[in-house]
């Protein structure tokens, strides 16, 4: 089933004509004590573009969309958002943004319509239009005959949905995916980017994505940038860095083999992961969330 979205652009965001970067950092640093997680990262996104923010557990992938997004405290400078400093303007920032981390967000004691209204509490989505946008985001999210079963009987493709109709009810202009379709079947993960592209078709939404699948970079972005070891390594769109890698009269090589050059391995994705349910989901995303 086509659904087409009616979930609208946030009122706060750029106007036509407005800032063409949606992100920016600039020597963006961060340390968990001794550890650098983050160092000196360089990174512009686009407006209006879908970004691959792509490498192996332990590249500070995580860390930087969590200072990105205001949930880490940075230095003045380092992160802009629609040319908002996501130091100094920290409501500002998050006015903008919708935000699914890895780790579950879904109650599964709550039915998905109550999941996704109190995210619109949460976002301050006024009273009068919460209603009204709630049933936008399950629809775009193709839930609306789920709306109103326990979370808690949704299938993890189902839950995935649900999440983003989370973070699409507040209709950001900047939508922050972390690993949106980790330990999903390959059926279930097209069922979320089809609901991704079509919200992003009709909002001019900008999309920043984490993945360890390379066939979701390679299909989905429209530029990718590999971050090892806290900094971006390559940066480009998925042709242009399968074909600097190729060698004269040689095949060229995949994406993976373009990030195995600049990572080293461990970058596959976990293609027999089964969607699973709530439980499975939680699961997943605990482990996820410890080693990434």
């Amino acid at each position: 089933m086509t659904v087409t979205p009616a979930v609208t652009p946030a009122a706060g965001g750029p106007p036509p004509g407005g800032p063409a970067t949606a992100v920016r950092c600039t020597g963006l640093r961060y340390s968990f004590g001794a550890a650098r997680a983050v160092d000196g990262l360089d990174l512009e996104v686009r407006a209006g573009e879908v970004f691959g923010l792509l490498g192996p557990n332990g590249a500070g992938k995580t860390t930087a969309i969590r200072a990105i997004t205001t949930l880490l405290r940075i230095p003045p400078g380092m992160v802009e958002v629609f040319g908002h400093d996501s130091a100094r303007e920290r409501m500002a920032v998050r006015r903008l943004l919708g935000y699914v981390p890895q780790q579950l967000s879904a109650d599964g004691g709550l039915t998905g319509r109550e999941n996704v209204a109190l995210f619109a509490r949460v976002f301050d989505v006024p009273r009068r239009e919460r209603a009204a946008r709630v049933a936008e985001a399950l629809a775009a999210v193709d839930l609306t005959e789920a709306a109103d079963r326990l979370a808690g009987t949704y299938s993890g493709g189902m839950v995935r949905r649900l999440e983003l109709a989370q973070a699409l009810v507040s209709a950001p202009r900047l939508l922050i995916l972390d690993e949106p379709t980790i330990g999903l079947d390959p059926i279930a993960r097209t069922g979320v980017w089809d609901r991704i592209n079509e919200v992003r078709a009709a909002t001019g939404m900008t999309v920043l994505v984490t993945t360890h699948y390379m066939d979701e970079a390679d299909q989905y972005c429209d530029r990718v940038g590999l971050m090892h070891r806290g900094r971006i390594r390559a940066l480009g769109t998925p042709g242009e860095l399968r074909h600097a890698l190729a060698g004269p009269g040689g095949a060229e090589p995949s994406l993976e083999d373009v990030f195995r050059h600049y990572a080293g391995s461990g970058l596959t994705g976990r293609d027999n992961d089964e969607g699973g349910d709530l439980g499975d989901v939680r699961r997943t995303r605990r482990t996820a969330s410890r080693v990434g």
